[in-house]
């Protein structure tokens, strides 16, 4: 059966939680004969020590010690137990749920005769095209994935002369290159797409090298620095086992006859026959959006999210959200989740939170600033970032007296991200300023050190915002501060822009996983607008890669 909340001190063990099942079902230790964890969370909202706090009062009135009853932060447990038979168990304590628990399998994948005549083409080496070639692979089907970018370790490089200096490889950057984006990110795998397969997705980078922990923790993020060794090895693992993988290699253009996909033109002017492509291209090919169109693709604009990445020092976070326990290295860096809704109808939130971590440059484009946030493993750094951001709208950058197209969407972002280059200088330096500053309207004469790369300029980041953005970030930025105070105290400092938070264009498909204007053609992860991390991507390009077998088998 699954048991759910249990709750037990930071330096409670594998014994320990056994017990502290055993007691909530009421049953002897003995009874329980395995016990693995499914899920552990820290529980960090009563910030006060265990020697603070007091039980109920004894028959002379004063106050008792209960070791169970509270405490500091705490790990909140939910496990999977095997009783002995015959076992009888109570009715659990208050908080603690007893469910049956059933494993969901995930589907089995199709697997036909014989590969196609035609190869399967994957476009993109993130997430969603590393998964698909990996489900199509095990079900005996090779492919030709396609990556505009450099494989990770020339991308590291490339990444590195962008923060170090300003100079830009506007195919190889922390947007386009073998793992997508989010190898140069926090490598968050929270999501809450409830999906069999996500087990898959976790085991498989455990497989390759991921830290077995992302298996049970609530929040697991596998970090920059060890997703960079991670994704090559997959890559190369599906290389042996004969997927074809080509890097620098740029889709220009479409073939579709009757409505079919029939080829991808390729920067170089070659083709590619196929007649089935899973289009897995991340949320900044702006160029492939276009080539789409052309081919007569049924693209559609969408709401999105524009800010700017706000920084604290770490020791302040942990602080806030630890209280006595700040600091202690079985927690690790505290983090936040922030939401308001605002009088407009808008909406603020925190996004890609990254405790321990720094604030990068992520443009792909010449004359733009974009920023994003990214962590190591062990979140080891002095500073705490997150995005900062408001709901965009179509009608905010549609035409005067028209429909919001997917291209007026994209110009929308691009002209705020240009805004910030000129803001900061050139460069790619990045406008920033003290948050009190940014309240009060005055451009800031200086700002703490950052973790920028590769620097910051202090102004005024208001110049780079739509006014609905600055009006409804200084809303929020109240709130947040009223309940986590000092958040928009002098040592906060807000670095622009952060425009890359989601796609601005979907592409729309059916139940089956195509696009409804093209047959063949099958858009996933979030460059199709149907994902928000390297998760839900991954997952999404295993169900194209599915719905890909199943039309194989049937032919």
């Amino acid at each position: 059966m699954r048991i759910e909340n249990l709750e037990l001190p930071l330096d409670a063990d594998e014994e320990a939680l056994v017990a502290a099942a055993a007691r909530a079902l009421g049953i002897p230790r003995e009874r329980v004969t395995s016990l693995s964890v499914l899920k552990r969370a820290l529980d960090a909202r009563r910030k006060k020590s265990s020697a603070t706090r007091r039980g109920p009062r004894d028959r002379f009135g004063k106050g008792r010690r209960d070791p169970d009853r509270a405490t500091g932060p705490r790990w909140s447990f939910h496990v999977v137990v095997t009783l002995a038979a015959d076992t009888r168990t109570r009715t659990p304590p208050p908080g603690v749920r007893v469910l049956p628990y059933v494993e969901e399998p995930p589907p089995a994948a199709p697997r036909p005769k014989a590969p196609p005549e035609r190869p399967v083409v994957v476009i993109g080496a993130g997430p969603g095209g590393l998964f698909a070639a990996w489900r199509l692979i095990e079900s005996g089907v090779p492919c030709i994935l396609l990556e505009r970018g450099a494989a990770v370790r020339r991308r590291v490089i490339d990444v590195a002369k962008l923060w170090r200096d300003g100079t830009l490889d506007p195919e190889s950057n922390p947007l386009f290159g073998e793992g997508g984006a989010g190898t140069f990110s926090d490598g968050k795998l929270y999501t809450r797409t409830r999906d069999p397969r996500i087990p898959m997705v976790f085991r498989t980078l455990v497989e390759f090298g991921a830290q077995p922990e992302i298996l049970t923790d609530a929040h697991p993020h596998i970090g920059t620095n060890k997703l960079r060794a991670v994704i090559p090895r997959m890559r190369e693992d599906l290389q042996r086992r004969g997927v074809d993988v080509r890097f620098h290699t740029r889709v220009s253009g479409f073939r579709v006859e009757n409505g079919r996909m029939r080829g991808v033109e390729l920067g170089d002017g070659t083709t590619i026959a196929t007649d089935h492509v899973i289009l897995a291209i991340g949320h900044s090919a702006r160029d492939t959006y276009r080539a789409l169109a052309d081919a007569g693709v049924a693209l559609e604009a969408m709401p999105y999210a524009l800010g700017v990445r706000v920084e604290h020092s770490q020791s302040f976070i942990d602080r806030l959200q630890l209280g006595d326990a700040a600091g202690d290295k079985r927690i690790g860096a505290a983090s936040y989740r922030l939401a308001q809704n605002l009088d407009d109808g808008r909406a603020a939130y925190s996004f890609c939170m990254c405790p321990g971590g720094l604030i990068v440059g992520s443009t792909h484009e010449p004359g733009t600033v974009v920023t994003n946030g990214m962590s190591a493993s062990g979140r080891p750094g002095s500073k705490a970032n997150a995005g900062l951001v408001v709901t965009v709208k179509p009608e905010d950058y549609a035409q005067p007296g028209k429909k919001a197209t997917p291209f007026d969407a994209i110009a929308y972002q691009r002209h705020w991200e240009e805004a910030a280059f000129a803001a900061g200088g050139g460069g790619f330096v990045a406008p920033a300023q003290r948050v009190p500053d940014f309240l009060a309207g005055r451009p800031s004469a200086d700002v703490p050190e950052t973790s920028y790369l590769p620097g910051v300029r202090p102004t005024d980041v208001s110049v780079c915002l739509p006014p609905f953005v600055t009006a409804s970030l200084k809303a929020a930025l109240r709130a947040f501060d009223r309940s986590l105070p000092g958040f928009a105290g002098k040592d906060a400092v807000l670095i622009a822009v952060e425009s890359r938070v989601s796609a601005p264009v979907r592409i729309p498909r059916s139940d089956d996983g195509e696009s409804t204007s093209v047959r063949g053609l099958y858009p996933v992860g979030e460059g199709a607008g149907y994902a928000g991390g390297i998760t839900s991507a991954a997952v999404d390009g295993m169900v194209a890669a599915e719905a890909v077998l199943a039309t194989l088998v049937g032919a």
